[in-house]
């Protein structure tokens, strides 16, 4: 709003100044034919003439110089919109001279000298808006330099408006040196045309154009304020005579000159635009094929980026892009050409053996022409081909067509290589990149995996006054299938349970958890345990796939008897610590796996066992991660080692015995990355 108002405010002070301007200069005027005494002072036209300058400054000054948003061809197109408003005004007043044509007010000197003002105003206003636009341009790539010298031509500019105040004439040696000064540093500021490199060709083209209408615009003011000057001069030299000013003359001077050093300089390098546009074109398409990776969502867009990058830098006409698929039919993507016409001269090509094109072999075909030219109905007589290459193989072939005979060079050729190239480059690296956000969600969901795996196995387990019990489970991969769980069947009962399902990884969590379910629904039962083995292989042997298997130890222990029933299916033997007679032992018994027999003769293939426990006796129910866990020679725990291990904290409580296990298996290991899952389940009787 503020510029608004000061661009109106300027405008306003500019017009009251050359209204009191044309009054006072006809005033003198008339006096002076009259020989009278003027009204006004002789000084005030010139003094007015400043006022209108200065306000018309500013006003184009908040107007042009201010506006951000404009670019090269805006600023000329501002300079040419302000040239035309003021010729057709001018043009205007012509017509009404030309329409008095001899009558007594045509030929009345202070008419002429109204007239002669008006043309003026519109003169020195369409110069002020050129050199205000000139500034802009001259000024795009600023420099310390450059803004100094600029400073010293417009501070001369001022001077020479004072000093036309008070004198009348070019006469003199100030006003000789002020002009060639002016001159001079307009000469150096009008070398500045770095503008003109950022100009298409579309925009050169239409930049001669506004600045030949400039021209136009600058050569009629010139003859309209020059011829009714002449005119008036004829009865009277007492008004504001244009050419006796040395501002007017030197802002003339090089509005004229930036424009013509602008026309030639833009003329000149017009020839060179459209290569420019070209390489500026190439480094474009180059930069969206390289940025690919991180812009599109998909593979198809870089081939579509391809595609139109390889056809607007050599101005190709058409294109395909052929990918090839091991698992499915070759994909092939067109630009500028049907999936019908691509295959036509594809087979075409293939049926007259050209070779060297889309198989890059090394026979090169020396005449394409002859061989597009003959395919009925076919529009396109250039072919260029290119493979394209990730990790050193090729995925598929870049075709680039062309309507004219022989229509690709070297330079070309080149071109389209470095893109093929570089959009082989980005394709690898966009299938590394979905790869690794493949590989993040994976791990994303393997995390969440391990959460719910994790809450599968209990917290808290079951203690009893009669026994306590101690677990730890440590997975080899992010999740596992090891599963050990205790749930009170009724007050002096509690089942327990340890199983490891076949294999690692997500397939043997989710088994993991269908055991913990069966677990739960059938040890509520209060089921023998042969019965509960055979329940949970007739639920098993319809959810796991052929070769997976469940391998288990069904524990119910009767605290109220003193003993223990268990029933193994395919696990490891429990090792058993006898504290009365201070020596362990493993219970070998008989069983197959959970799911590894469909029929019903599963229950033939396990069998029940008991035994009473006393105070001390200790129960240690683990995996095979346990016993198969090897050192750095490949040489396994072992059951020996298990056994001697539990023997050398045989008198400490179940969590003392567990953590002492898990730290000598660590240590034999000798390392934190493990093979095969851990679970150990401790349980000593009080």
């Amino acid at each position: 709003m503020r510029a608004k108002a000061l661009i109106r405010l300027t405008f306003l002070g500019s017009f009251i100044a050359w209204v009191v301007l044309v009054f006072s200069d006809v005033t003198v005027l008339f006096s002076d034919i009259r020989g009278l005494r003027p009204d006004v002072p002789v000084w005030l036209p010139r003094v007015m003439f400043d006022l209108y300058v200065l306000c018309l400054f500013y006003y184009y000054k908040f107007k042009i110089e201010k506006e951000e948003n404009l670019n090269f061809t805006d600023i000329l197109w501002q300079v040419f919109a302000t040239g035309l408003v003021a010729t057709v005004i001018s043009l205007a007043l012509r017509l009404v001279l030309f329409l008095l044509g001899e009558t007594a007010l045509a030929t009345n000197v202070l008419f002429v000298d109204v007239v002669y003002q008006i043309n003026l105003a519109l003169f020195i206003s369409f110069l002020i808006a050129a050199y205000t636009s000139w500034k802009r341009l001259i000024l795009y790539q600023k420099s310390k330099w450059l803004i100094r010298i600029w400073r010293v031509f417009e501070f001369t500019l001022l001077f020479a408006l004072l000093y036309d105040s008070i004198n009348t004439s070019l006469n003199g040696t100030l006003g000789t040196v002020i002009a060639v000064a002016l001159g001079v540093v307009g000469l150096i500021l009008s070398a500045n045309m770095k503008w003109v490199a950022y100009l298409n060709f579309k925009q050169k083209w239409t930049s001669l154009l506004l600045l030949l209408l400039a021209f136009f615009y600058l050569g009629y003011f010139l003859y309209t304020v020059t011829r009714l000057s002449d005119f008036i001069s004829i009865q009277s030299t007492s008004f504001l005579d244009f050419r006796a000013h040395t501002f007017s003359l030197s802002i003339f001077g090089f509005v004229i000159v930036y424009s013509l050093f602008s026309f030639l300089v833009i003329l000149f390098n017009l020839p060179t635009s459209s290569v420019f546009e070209q390489k500026l074109e190439e480094v474009v398409n180059f930069q969206r094929i390289s940025q690919s990776i991180q812009t599109e969502q998909n593979e198809e867009s870089v081939y579509n980026i391809l595609l139109e990058s390889s056809v607007s830098s050599v101005f190709a006409d058409a294109a395909w892009l052929e990918i090839k698929s091991a698992s499915e039919e070759d994909k092939l993507y067109t630009y500028g050409i049907s999936e019908p016409e691509a295959r036509a001269i594809k087979d075409h090509l293939s049926t007259n053996k050209v070779k060297g094109v889309l198989d890059q072999s090394v026979d090169k075909t020396k005449n394409l022409s002859k061989h597009l030219g003959s395919l009925k109905g076919a529009r396109f007589r250039s072919i260029l081909s290119f493979p394209i290459m990730v990790k050193g193989d090729s995925i598929g072939t870049l075709a680039i067509l062309k309507e004219l005979p022989e229509g690709f060079n070297k330079e070309m050729t080149r071109v389209v290589s470095t893109f093929a190239n570089q959009a082989g480059i980005s394709i690898e690296n966009f299938r590394l990149l979905e790869e690794a956000f493949q590989n993040e969600r994976y791990k994303e969901e393997l995390k969440i995996a391990k959460m719910v795996q994790k809450s599968l196995l209990p917290e808290n387990l079951e203690s009893d006054g009669d026994f306590d019990i101690a677990a730890f489970s440590q997975s080899a991969d992010e999740v596992g299938g090891d599963y050990y769980d205790t749930i009170r069947i009724n007050e002096n009962k509690v089942a327990l349970i340890i199983a490891d399902v076949s294999g690692k990884g997500t397939t043997a969590a989710f088994h993991m958890s269908q055991m913990k379910g069966i677990f739960h629904s059938l040890a509520q039962q209060e089921l023998e345990p042969t019965e509960f083995m055979v329940r949970a292989n007739q639920a098993l042997v319809f959810c796991l796939e052929r070769g997976s298997f469940i391998s288990a130890i069904y524990f119910v222990v009767d605290t109220a008897n003193k003993t223990v029933t268990y029933c193994r299916a395919g696990h490891c033997p429990v090792l058993y610590y006898h504290g009365d007679t201070d020596s362990s032992e493993y219970f070998k018994d008989k069983g197959a796996a959970l799911g590894m027999v469909k029929n019903k003769s599963y229950c033939k293939m396990i069998e029940v066992n008991s035994f009473g426990y006393k105070t001390g006796d200790i129960m240690v129910l683990y995996t095979d991660g346990i016993t198969e866990a090897n050192d750095n020679k490949g040489e396994e725990f072992g059951y020996d080692r298990l056994q001697q291990t539990l023997m050398e904290v045989r008198q400490k409580g179940a969590k003392e015995i567990q953590e002492h296990l898990i730290t000598k298996l660590y240590e034999y290991s000798g390392t934190k990355d493990i093979n095969d899952d851990y679970t150990t389940m401790i349980v000593k009787f009080g």
